[in-house]
């Protein structure tokens, strides 16, 4: 059973194998916003070929094209590997959880993979051998289907973040699925999708912009470029305003269902009424801060009241700090009092033991028919073991520094996405004041500004993610599996061995990737007919 499993696994296997998942994970998202963003964007460019038939639109989508599906091919060969270390490194959490986490990744493989898959080819082949129409249709539909692969691996994401639609069964030690719409549909899985996407967008936008302000440092295909960060400028625009709007939703979903992850971005040991957001302090970067002690950081600077009104919607509203969750005793918003970490413990303990109980009489009977006395004792068990599933992971907590995620990194990598992000809205607000009310071309302060913005929507990328997920540990599902019960029973050597293997194979590609595009932007799009500049 689980709680046996965790005596066999050693620290050095739970350490590789999160390491050797965070490496996939990071390398993989470097592809996947990129290919979500440019489809939009060549998607908007092959509609101005079709309703204008001017040849200048089709040539310069083309040439967006030729980057994406670049990009798409490498995003896809990471993503593969990403899915199969659910079964190799993490094949306890495989089989709690198969049921229900294998249905949207099916999914997400089934249809989605296929329908990108399939339209893809026609984008890049089509041209010429299917009407307008159609081709366009097909750019849209590999852009679609995309984001519908974005949205099935979100909401496998997001059920790990808020577990619901699940019953947990103990005959065959499996959670399964009692509800798909729960899980598909779930608050958090929306507002996680959809600050995700319009995330990615962004990313789609920069890039074009910033490749469009290379051109017109080297003065070379300045039509194209002009036009491309018109385009670029306006979708990262309104990226940028949604990816604020979806954030707040999404600050407002974490607060209600993980406040431990939101207590760890603010850096808030103990909270109250009235809490301001932090615009900045001296946490320190490179240690886990004595949060028992309740002492703010120092130079905290902070908006009043904001922070309270982003978790509950109520200036006024209580939110709890890293120590109030641990004692407990505060009123959720459903009018229940939150119970101590201790308590949580004891009742996942008792669910536990009442497991294996269950699990013992099960193995007497061996598939007889139970006694009067038996099924009377099964019964009481199975009632404890459901009146304590909700705490079932906190049984394998020993004390509070393990619920506690780690405080520096979800403490500036939220400020670095959040700021970068405010960064972006001016950024792309300049460029269109200048676009369209002046000449870009000799701007050349705000064309090195776009080169060196390009790596930095990465960073603002990455730090989302590790927001998430860095603030969601010690659990591999939210309350129900901490990640050393989720682990495969593997020797920490070879784990560490193919960590290495990975990180050179995930580095040369990105080094063939970065290297390929650079060669075809270099090169510059085909022009069909002669562009005048």
């Amino acid at each position: 059973m689980l709680h046996q499993l965790l005596l066999d696994i050693d620290a050095g296997t739970i350490d590789w194998s999160r390491a050797q998942f965070a490496l996939t994970a990071i390398y993989h998202w470097l592809f996947v916003p990129l290919t979500l963003g440019l489809a939009v964007i060549m998607g908007i460019m092959e509609t101005r070929y079709y309703r204008t038939k001017d040849p200048f639109w089709k040539d310069t989508a083309k040439f967006w094209q030729k980057l994406f599906g670049i990009n798409f091919a490498m995003g896809v060969a990471t993503g593969i590997i990403l899915e199969f270390e659910f079964g190799t490194n993490w094949s306890n959490y495989s089989w709690f959880v198969g049921d229900i986490f294998g249905a949207p990744l099916a999914i997400e493989g089934i249809v989605a993979f296929f329908m990108e898959s399939t339209f893809v080819a026609v984008m890049f082949f089509g041209w010429n051998k299917v009407s307008r129409g159609f081709h366009l249709a097909a750019t849209w539909l590999t852009g679609l289907g995309a984001t519908i692969s974005a949205w099935w691996i979100l909401v496998a994401n997001s059920w790990m973040q808020y577990p619901v639609g699940c019953e947990f069964n103990p005959d065959t030690m499996r959670n399964e699925m009692t509800s798909f719409f729960d899980v598909a549909f779930s608050p958090f899985a929306i507002d996680k999708f959809c600050h995700t996407i319009t995330s990615t967008w962004i990313v789609g936008a920069v890039f074009v912009v910033a490749v469009s302000c290379w051109y017109l440092l080297k003065k070379r295909e300045q039509k194209m470029a002009v036009a491309s960060i018109k385009i670029g400028a306006a979708v990262g625009l309104a990226a940028s305003l949604l990816a604020f709007i979806t954030g707040d939703h999404s600050a407002y979903q974490v607060a209600q269902k993980q406040p431990m992850k939101l207590a760890a971005m603010e850096a808030l040991y103990d909270g109250g009424t009235d809490q301001g957001l932090t615009i900045i302090a001296l946490v320190n970067p490179f240690s886990q801060p004595d949060y028992a002690s309740g002492e703010e950081p120092p130079m905290k600077i902070a908006v009043p009241n904001v922070l309270s009104f982003l978790a509950t919607h109520d200036f006024h509203g209580f939110v709890p700090g890293v120590n109030d969750i641990i004692k407990g005793g505060y009123t959720l918003s459903d009018g229940s009092t939150e119970i101590s970490l201790q308590e949580k413990i004891h009742r996942g303990q008792e669910a536990i033991t009442a497991l294996g109980e269950y699990r013992k009489i099960r193995a007497e009977a061996g598939g007889k028919e139970l006694t009067p006395e038996q099924r009377t004792a099964l019964e009481g068990h199975c009632a404890t073991l459901n009146a304590n599933m909700k705490y079932f992971g906190y049984g394998y907590i020993k004390d509070a520094d393990q619920i506690v995620p780690s405080i520096p990194i979800c403490f500036y990598a939220f400020r670095v996405m959040v700021g970068l992000g405010s960064i972006f809205i001016l950024f792309f607000l300049v460029v269109l004041y200048i676009i369209y009310r002046k000449d870009i071309t000799p701007k050349k302060w705000l064309q090195r500004i776009a080169l060196l913005l390009l790596p930095c929507v990465y960073i603002a990328s990455e730090a989302g993610w590790l927001v998430a997920e860095f603030g969601r540990q010690p659990w591999t599902i939210q309350d129900l599996m901490p990640t050393w019960v989720a682990v495969s029973d593997l020797q920490s050597g070879s784990v560490m061995l193919t960590f290495f293997i990975f990180l050179a194979l995930f580095t040369t590609m990105l080094a063939v990737e970065i290297s390929i595009l650079c060669k075809q932007i270099k090169k510059g799009p085909k022009y069909s007919e002669p562009v005048s500049e």
